[in-house]
Order: C-alpha cells, then structure tokens, then sequence
C-alpha cells in the first residue's frame, strides 16, 4: 500500500499546527484539519485558527469552510476527508492530518461506530433534564451509567454528553459497548505523531493562549455569536462561559478562569483518549523537527 496518512494529534496548545506545516512542507503535502472547532468561519480566535502566514505556509482543507448555521457532523466529515484524500493521493501518496478532536481523527482513520435508533422521547427527556437540572446533572447520569465513556468524552459538551446517554437508557447498554468494533478497510497507511510535554506546562501554554485570545478580541467575537448561542457550533470552551458572563451568570474574570480551567480539562482528555493508541510515536513538544522527519521516513520506509 503506497499512500500514507501522517497524522498530528496532541492536547490543545502543544504546537500541532506549527508540526503540521513543517512536515507538509518537507513532505510536499496538504493538510487536512480534524479539529472539530476549526470547521466554522464566524469562529476564529476562540478555536486558535491558523493564522494567515500559516495558511499560506500550506494548502489546507477543511479550516472554516462552513457555517455554524450548517449542520456538520463526524459522518460527514468521515466521508468528506476521505473524498479529499482519495483526490490528494494521486497527487503526492504522503499526506498530512491534523486535530485535537479524536472522535474525528478516529473517524477518518478507523470508520465510525454503528448505534442503534432509540426512542425519540429520550432525547426530548434529556433535554428538559438539561434545561432544568444543568448539565452537571447529565454528567454525573453519565459517570453513573458509563464511566468509561464519562471519562473519554468531551464533558462540557452537552450534545455530547446527552447522545451517550441517550444510548445508555434506549439499549440498557453502555455507549462504549457500541464502539470499537471491525471498521470498514482504508486504502493508506497511517503513521501517527502525538505531542507530549510536562502537565504543568502543557497547563501554562494553556493559560498563556486563553490570555493571549482575549487580548486578540475574544470576548468581542463571543458577544457577535451571542444571539445564536444555542447551535451545535458554539456549545464548546472558549464560547460558552463568554455567554455565561454576557447573561450575567459570570463575572467577566471568573469567565475567562473558567476557560482555561476547562480547557485544561479537556487537555487532559485529549491525552487519555489519544494515548489509548499503542502505536502513537509520541515526542516532546520541543523534540528537533530533524528527529520527527528521521523516525517518520523510517516508518514509511518500513512499511512500503
């Protein structure tokens, strides 16, 4: 099989994109963006989307090419990032993905989990539930029901969170039991990079970026998505506890406390989730661009 998928994945903050660019470019390649965050076009500083130098360092796909009033999701990004590799591979047979939203890096490297149809009326219960009783409430019905997916999945998410349980209560199976079983066969290699460092400074790059977003104009971009806060799109870190302060909910500082807090949170699931793959070649975050491109040339040569 000569076509090989290097794929970039990391907590956020670690340096994915800068990796990303310099591999494509070595390598000749496009870059494939995973990132679930990056897909919207009104949300740019709060998802850390490349920067314009960086944009043009290398072509990429899939960064801000909806809308957050366009439904989008992790099956149509399946099949939308393999069409577009399926086109890039009789270009060059190395190309490059990259992301923190590991159900989506997943998707394209493995295929999707199959779930049965439940009753509607559990999502509309849920939703009151939500409405009602908060999304800690859903989380702990979670961790009762599931902790293995309690564990995995993105917490702060309520969609997330209720489509777990949605499965728990309409199968009186765990939502994990449904995952993990024989994929449809991909026509390329993958070779996967992870980024790693110390937590703590993992933790201080975290703060450090939150503080820098908000002095680019975070809480401005929020107060633009405010009206249409109750999309998909916009239920994510960064976003929603900015809603929360424009409610009144929130103190202006206790919003962005809760930012970093639960980005760091969500740092620490990504590495949980991602270092679940024995076959991940994990570097530091500052390990020599030289060393990275040595050990991949190495494995694709191993395995061509």
């Amino acid at each position: 099989m000569k076509n090989t998928l290097i794929t970039i994945v990391g907590p956020t903050a670690i340096g994915k994109t800068a990796l990303s660019i310099k591999l494509a470019n070595h390598f000749k390649s496009d870059i494939l963006s995973s990132d679930s965050r990056q897909f919207f076009k009104e949300m740019t500083i709060g998802t850390a989307v490349p920067d314009p130098d960086e944009l043009a360092a290398a072509k990429h796909h899939f960064i801000q090419d909806r809308s957050i009033f366009e439904a989008y999701n992790v099956g149509e990004f399946e099949r939308d990032a393999l069409e577009k590799l399926n086109t890039l591979f009789t270009e060059n047979n190395t190309q490059i993905m990259v992301g923190g939203s590991g159900l989506y890096v997943d998707a394209v490297l493995k295929g999707l989990d199959y779930f049965p149809e439940v009753d509607a009326s559990i999502r509309e219960n849920l939703t009151n539930d939500l409405a009602e009783k908060g999304i800690e409430y859903l989380q702990q019905k979670l961790k009762d029901l599931d902790i293995e997916t309690y564990n995995n999945i993105e917490l702060e998410n309520p969609h997330r969170v209720m489509r777990a349980l949605e499965i728990c209560i309409g199968t009186n199976k765990t939502y994990s039991s449904f995952k993990n079983k024989p994929k449809a066969k991909r026509n390329f290699k993958n070779i996967k990079v992870g980024l790693t460092a110390d937590r703590q400074l993992i933790y201080d790059r975290i703060n450090l970026r939150v503080d820098l977003m908000i002095e680019n104009g975070l809480i401005e971009e929020a107060k633009k998505l405010y009206e249409h806060k109750e999309l998909n799109a916009l239920q994510t870190v960064g976003y929603r506890e900015l809603f929360n302060y424009f409610d009144g909910t929130f103190t202006k500082e206790f919003a962005i406390s809760e930012i970093k807090k639960n980005t760091r949170r969500f740092a620490k699931r990504q590495l949980t989730w991602f270092k679940r793959n024995q076959e991940t070649i994990w570097f530091d975050y500052a390990e020599d661009i030289k060393t990275i491109i040595a050990t991949i040339e190495e494995k694709i040569k191993n395995e061509r």
